[in-house]
């Protein structure tokens, strides 16, 4: 069964108080229905790491399908006593009729390329702009964080344990998904199992345990409960002293009679390296080598590395709060800016200019494409173009590109594949797109993940993956920086 209660709420509203100040702006000064193109990129991966992944997409189509505005939003909006009575039935009557490119969910982005393109009307584009960062912003760091303790776990398993400590119930939900996509094996949050086929993990808490007159009483009990699938936590009183030893003895008395094997056991607090090497001889030598052990308690990529280091045993890990909340480097900061406006069929080519030189918006309606080795798979640099420079993508071609900001550095690359990375999702209002599931986002993200060098995907001091610019859009960008220092001459 297919449950949609998160399609039930109409989201139309959540979006920023000046963007409906700035519409019924456009629409007094009959610019309302002037085409703009607006673009959706960050300017800095998280943790100082070498890419980010590319999530969220899923809920921002829902959205966008529902896009309508209630009786009750009109009346809000008449309230206010600002809105021009016209602009107020140009709403009740909205109907969404832009055209939308994003990248695949899983794929690997990078600084300043376009991830999400917006085109239509001016007033439909801009007023889209929250819930696109919202959504792509939030899923894509959760994503992106949990590749990287999945990377560092090296192939142990992780899940997800985050449920309690996510900002929102929404958060916990839509968390538990992109972490998911980001190579998690499972997930504490039962709705999200429900809802997108998560597979849920988790046995129980200390205070199951401490309900019992004895540990070995509440452990005795679970397995009673829970023969094929028994894990038990022992850290609750003392790992070695009574957990490890009650755990032995259950599996020895309830488990193992039943012509079944124990799963695991789980550590959740201590020095769970030195722990784990204990407690991993303790099952050898009572004949349970096959027991698992699952290590929990505030870890992450930079924990799980240093554990593997000492030679923790340890077999897969639950972690909550660092991945729920990515809570080293807690905010993507995505962005949303106007990139062109179109005027007697041509597109008008925008600028941000600022002193900060990362602030600097890439101008004009765009292409992307990343050009892939064709006898590695490897993934060689991206490309962003104007949208009018179609590179042919049937067979290897060669290339020449250069640093955008040191432009004598050129490198031609030879034999490489170009794909296109943004995909029409809406065209005209109408989704064209078909959603592909979720295992299938989890496993197109791990192969895409694959095809980065090593160096890129270091966590200190990764290689810089080069985004370059075509010659036509390098140009357009430098003469309006050029022209724009010229009228402040």
């Amino acid at each position: 069964m297919e449950f949609n209660w998160k399609e039930e709420r109409n989201l139309t509203m959540l979006t920023d108080y000046y963007e409906f100040t700035m519409s019924n702006g456009y629409f007094l000064n009959g610019l309302g229905d002037r085409i703009a193109v607006f673009d959706m990129f960050f300017r800095r991966v998280p943790d100082e790491g070498g890419f980010a992944l590319f999530a969220g997409l899923e809920q921002l189509i829902d959205y966008l399908k529902n896009l309508h505005f209630t009786p009750e939003d009109i009346a809000y909006f008449r309230s206010k006593k600002i809105f021009n009575e016209k602009f107020l039935e140009y709403l009740a009557d909205f109907h969404f009729e832009c055209d939308v490119w994003a990248m695949k969910e899983g794929t690997p982005m990078f600084p300043n390329e376009p991830i999400v393109t917006v085109r239509g009307p001016v007033i439909q584009a801009q007023l889209v702009e929250t819930m696109v960062l919202l959504t792509i912003n939030h899923q894509s760091l959760v994503a992106t964080k949990a590749n990287r303790m999945v990377r560092a776990a090296q192939g142990r398993s992780i899940m997800e344990f985050g449920s309690r400590r996510a900002q929102s119930y929404d958060a916990a939900i839509f968390g538990a998904r992109a972490a998911y996509i980001g190579g998690c094996d499972a997930t504490a949050c039962a709705i999200a199992d429900r809802d997108y086929g998560i597979p849920a993990a988790g046995t129980m808490a200390h205070s199951w345990v401490q309900l019992f007159d004895s540990e070995l009483e509440a452990f005795r009990k679970y397995a009673e409960i829970y023969p094929e699938n028994c894990t038990l936590l022992i850290d609750t009183y003392n790992v070695l002293k009574s957990g490890t030893p009650n755990a032995i003895k259950v599996f020895d008395e309830v488990i193992v009679p039943k012509g079944l094997r124990p799963k695991g056991v789980r550590i959740d607090s201590g020095d769970i390296a030195y722990l784990s090497k204990k407690v991993r001889k303790m099952l050898d030598d009572a004949g349970y080598e096959d027991v698992q052990i699952v290590a929990s308690n505030s870890l992450d990529e930079y924990l799980i590395r240093d554990l593997a280091q000492q030679g923790a045993r340890l077999d897969s890990f639950g972690i909550g709060e660092r991945l729920i909340t990515s809570k080293s480097d807690p905010v993507f900061g995505g962005v949303y800016k106007l990139v062109a406006v179109e005027k007697d069929g041509v597109y008008i080519p925008k600028i941000k200019v600022s002193e900060s030189l990362e602030k600097i918006t890439n101008p004009c309606f765009k292409r992307l494409y990343r050009f892939y080795n064709a006898e590695s798979g490897k993934a060689e640099a991206d490309y962003i173009c104007v949208a009018d420079e179609e590179l042919y993508t049937k067979k290897p071609i060669t290339i020449t590109i250069f640093d955008p900001l040191a432009t004598w550095k050129k490198k031609t690359l030879e034999n490489v594949w170009a794909r296109e990375l943004l995909v029409p999702i809406f065209e005209k209002g109408k989704c064209v797109y078909e959603k592909p599931s979720l295992e299938d986002i989890r496993t197109y993200c791990a192969e895409q993940v694959e095809s980065l060098w090593d160096e890129v995907k270091r966590f200190e001091n990764p290689h810089t993956y080069y985004v370059d610019l075509s010659e036509k859009l390098w140009s357009i960008k430098t003469d309006l920086l050029s022209e724009h220092n010229s009228s402040l001459r």
